[in-house]
């Protein structure tokens, strides 16, 4: 009861200060954006480098740990060492060039270069985080070898259909 009497006796410029001591400690409390997917990919190569498996299983998609699970479990190994054995880039690649990142809703893309070869990795937002999308990768690059085989498939064939 004394406090808020005390309140009350406050001059006007004293009660703006109190109200703005509040707001300014209420914004400091708050939640802090997720990292992008740029922040995401270089926090991924770092963990890569430190050979950081639980730092990588961290930013790795749901689709993608469940892809590693069955990798192991094939293979009779811990998914663990099948993280281990992937890496983006190679061994001797000191650095890792990044461009064009594109974020179309819960989806995005980051293309980086793999030695000489630019190549385009996914992302996909869990929970409000963006993770690495492996399995996204693995797909894109299944397609990509079924384009190829289905533009041979028509050239031996003699038939043509128009690419998209």
């Amino acid at each position: 009861m004394r406090l808020v009497k005390g309140i009350g006796k406050l001059g006007i410029w004293s009660r703006i200060m109190v109200v703005f001591l509040a707001a300014g400690l209420l914004l400091a409390c708050g939640e802090r954006p997720s990292a992008t997917p740029v922040e995401t990919f270089k926090t991924y190569i770092k963990a890569i480098r430190q050979k950081d498996t639980k730092a990588m299983k961290v930013l790795l998609s749901n689709a993608t740990l469940k892809m590693h699970e069955q990798q192991a479990k094939a293979q009779g190994v811990t998914v663990d060492e099948i993280i281990k054995r992937e890496s983006l880039i190679g061994e001797s690649q000191k650095a890792v060039d990044y461009k064009d990142e594109k974020i179309d809703g819960d989806k995005a893309t980051l293309q980086f270069k793999n030695g000489s070869t630019w190549e385009t990795m996914p992302f996909i937002r869990e929970d409000g985080v963006w993770k690495i999308d492996k399995q996204g990768y693995a797909d894109q690059m299944m397609k990509d070898v079924e384009d190829k085989n289905k533009q041979m498939d028509d050239l031996i064939n003699g038939t043509t259909t128009p690419t998209p």
